[in-house]
């Protein structure tokens, strides 16, 4: 008999084909496997029993970077194979399948970089089936060396020998090459000249450069990274001044694990994430005496944590290792643009942030920044702050979640679009705030570098409420260009609908209890929205209570500056003369208290509260980055409970709250009290995170639910949700992402299962024309 397994899911680019292969020669058995535009096609000749066996094994057995999603075993028209092959891929019919993200340096080819007598000894673009870009460079589908930017680099005899070998781990690995047919480099100065172009001492001319203090951008694999000696203030110093970026924590890049451990803090589950497959950068403690001349204060200023990276990719593993020490590496762009992945991007733009220019004539079809991840303290909670490479754009969900045609385009901050097709959903990387042209473009660019993967069109189209941000008016131009709806999502339920759906618990009997906190979002009462407590059941979404509303002063400013959420908080209270006055001129003083008491638009974010107690209790005023004063306040907390405990800070909340809202000035007048008296900072910002986590319970308890969701930018903050979890764990099923991160990253594919209402999860949505929602109380 012969029978035709279909097999879906993470199954491309990974070696998926030659395991097939070997497994069915171990079990003596005739057929092909290929690649095709659904997944991969199996064809074999076998008894039912066999067959079975052989799926069970593909199940049990396959390569670790797979994720097979389906197998789907039946009968087909017999036919005799007299042996067991690879077959070229099938690139006929629609495209569906999940995109393979770039993957990691993997340990062998690691190795092979350092063995003189190894071919590829000191070859900067060393890869196979295992590792190496994927995402990044293709662009048609299927994966295959014709579909990426590596079809024009001729294979030598012995690569072609490698890539025809089954039983290689080079077979079919589309980015396979050597010295003797290279993928080249060359090193530009700030004016544009070639300085070197000699392959056998580009790297070390480029470590030289950085060791006299010079920055370098070196094309990595989802675009440009600047480096510099981490352990030279100076030259930090001068990459701020050109990037504009005066206090904003820097990555630092380590030869080694062992040399991280060195300066930082470094446990088995983040040396784990360290050397995965996606190999993102992880935020690590920094240990009391720092073995290296790491430049600790000028990386990450006023904190304890630094986002620490190995090398990733070959070129980046012989420049970290020639040069021996830590190594700046932050992304190649200038302040407010995303980062530069075109060589024409990185010769016109990277002079004003780099000294020298490390490029390569390998193309980079989408851009990429390194993913983020960090690990709560206490309960080891992944949190993921940024997804793009290694992660991005494949979504793993379950078969059969969802089969409508939806392209969702996300929300204006940490943007993001979600696409559902043809059963698969995808999610793409982090794509920057939208409020650049630089980076409208670049979304434009990935959507529509998508769109030509799938060779595709959404049949509808999902955005925000606020009709301000760039993905809602872009959404609405597609949508008339195209002839096809557009729904549109308010952005805490697209939070809740997010974390909700990661967790599978969208069908759940039982009342849900979101919990969305974080900067901005338009609410449907025209007010900005961000402190939330929104139910789930039956398919209705309630916002239940929220924090108080105060005045939300001069737009954009606000967040930039958290002595104006201070303000706005504290005008009315008595000392805030003198906690306050200072932080402003005396024009601003008077305009801005008559602004206060004619404001016509108010918030209840949590994310303006840490703002206002971090201007409070005198850590921050204004801000270079965004969440800076969260995480200064976080950092304080933190100390204080490293010291205490959990149980020692009490809740500003008040014990005999009952009220229909949270009480806000409550809560900031208690902080004040503390501040007036001269509390340490560390247990004021201690009493806060504890208040907040108060609040948490009390709205539980008052709703009766014992599931609780969690979503919002603020649910980065990592004492936070172990906080949560020490205190509710025993009484609540608490529910964090999983893959994506709390931030806005997740607006779109919350827009997605909010709009696609799959088995009426949710009520009625906004359309263009239509608005039905179900808000009570």
């Amino acid at each position: 008999m012969t029978f035709h397994l279909h097999i879906t899911g993470l199954v491309q680019g990974v070696g998926f084909r030659p395991f097939v292969w070997q497994l069915a020669r171990v079990m003596e058995l005739t057929g092909t496997v290929s690649n095709g535009p659904d997944g991969v096609h199996v064809y074999l000749n076998a008894d039912a029993d066999t067959a079975r066996q052989f799926k069970l094994r593909i199940l049990a057995e396959a390569p670790e970077l797979a994720r097979i999603q389906s197998i789907k075993i039946n009968p087909t028209t017999p036919r005799l194979y007299p042996d067991f092959s690879i077959i070229h891929s099938q690139s006929g019919g629609q495209a569906s399948l999940l995109l393979t993200p770039d993957l990691a340096l993997c340990d062998t080819c690691r190795t092979e970089l350092t063995e003189s007598v190894n071919r590829r000894f000191n070859y900067a673009f060393t890869t196979c089936t295992h590792c190496g870009p994927r995402y990044s460079i293709s662009h048609a589908l299927p994966y295959d060396r014709p579909a990426t930017t590596m079809a024009d680099f001729a294979l030598c005899a012995t690569c072609k020998a490698e890539y025809q070998d089954p039983a290689n781990r080079r077979y079919y690995a589309q980015t396979n090459s050597c010295p003797d047919c290279a993928v080249t480099m060359s090193l530009y100065d700030q004016a544009g000249q070639c300085v070197s172009a000699d392959q056998t001492t580009i790297i070390e001319q480029a470590v030289a450069q950085i060791k006299t203090g010079h920055t370098v951008a070196v094309k990595g694999i989802g675009g440009y990274l600047l480096l510099c000696d981490a352990a030279n203030p100076d030259a930090i110093a001068q990459l701020r001044r050109r990037k504009h970026r005066p206090t904003k924590p820097l990555a630092v890049m380590y030869p080694s694990a062992e040399a991280i451990r060195q300066d930082c803090s470094c446990q088995n589950d983040e040396l784990n994430w360290l050397r995965g497959q996606a190999s993102p950068i992880v935020l690590l403690d920094k240990l009391a005496k720092p073995a290296s001349e790491l430049a600790w204060e000028a990386l990450a200023p006023a904190l304890g944590q630094l986002g620490v990276l190995l090398p990733y990719a070959p070129l980046l593993a012989l420049l970290a290792r020639q040069f021996g020490r830590p190594l700046v590496a932050t992304s190649g762009n200038i302040s407010g643009s995303p980062i530069a992945y075109t060589d024409e991007q990185a010769i016109g733009q990277l002079p004003a942030v780099a000294d020298y220019i490390l490029t390569h004539n390998r193309a980079i079809m989408v851009p990429q920044d390194d993913s983020v991840v960090r690990l709560s303290r206490v309960y080891r909670q992944p949190i993921m702050i940024r997804r793009s490479r290694g992660f991005a754009p494949t979504f793993l969900r379950e078969p059969g979640s969802g089969t409508a045609n939806v392209l969702a385009l996300g929300a204006s901050l940490k943007s993001t679009f979600a696409w559902q097709l043809r059963g698969n959903t995808y999610v793409s990387q982090y794509l920057g705030d939208l409020e650049s042209y630089d980076t409208q473009t670049n979304f434009r660019a990935t959507l529509h570098h998508f769109l030509r993967l799938f060779d595709a069109r959404p049949d509808w189209l999902v955005a925000d409420q606020h009709d301000g941000y760039f993905s809602t008016q872009l959404a609405r131009e597609l949508a008339t260009g195209w002839g096809i709806p557009l729904t549109r999502v308010q952005h805490h339920e697209a939070h809740l609908a997010a974390v909700l759906a990661e967790n599978d618990v969208l069908t759940s009997p039982d009342p849900v209890l979101g919990i969305i906190w974080d900067g901005t979002g338009y609410g449907t009462d025209g007010q900005i929205w961000g402190g939330e407590f929104m139910s789930y059941q039956d398919g209705v979404v309630d916002r239940v209570t929220h924090f108080d509303y105060f005045p939300a002063l001069l737009g954009d400013k606000m967040p930039r500056e958290p002595r104006l959420s201070a303000l706005s908080l504290a005008y009315e209270m008595p000392g805030a003369d003198t906690l306050l006055r200072q932080k402003f001129t005396h024009a601003e003083w008077t305009l801005y208290h008559k602004l206060l008491t004619a404001h016509r638009l108010s918030t209840s974010s949590v994310g303006r509260l840490f703002d206002a107690v971090a201007a409070l209790v005198g850590l921050v005023d204004r801000v270079s980055y965004e969440g800076e004063a969260a995480l200064l306040l976080e950092e304080q907390a933190g100390r204080y409970v490293r010291q205490y405990g959990f149980q020692a800070a009490r809740s500003y909340l008040p014990v005999s709250w009952t009220g229909p809202t949270i009480p806000t000035r409550a809560i900031i007048g208690g902080v004040m009290t503390d501040v007036l008296a001269g509390k340490p900072t560390a247990a004021i910002a201690a009493r806060f995170h504890a208040t907040l986590v108060a609040t948490v319970s009390a709205v539980a308890r008052r709703e009766g639910v014992h599931q609780l969701a969690f979503s919002g930018g603020v649910f980065q903050n990592a004492l936070l949700v172990d906080w949560i979890r020490h205190d509710l764990d025993a009484a609540y099923q608490l529910y964090f992402h999983r893959q994506l991160s709390p931030n806005d990253e997740c607006i779109s594919f919350g827009q997605l299962i909010r709009s696609t209402r799959q088995s009426d999860q949710f009520s009625p949505v906004q359309t263009e024309t239509d608005y039905v929602l179900s808000h009570s109380r």
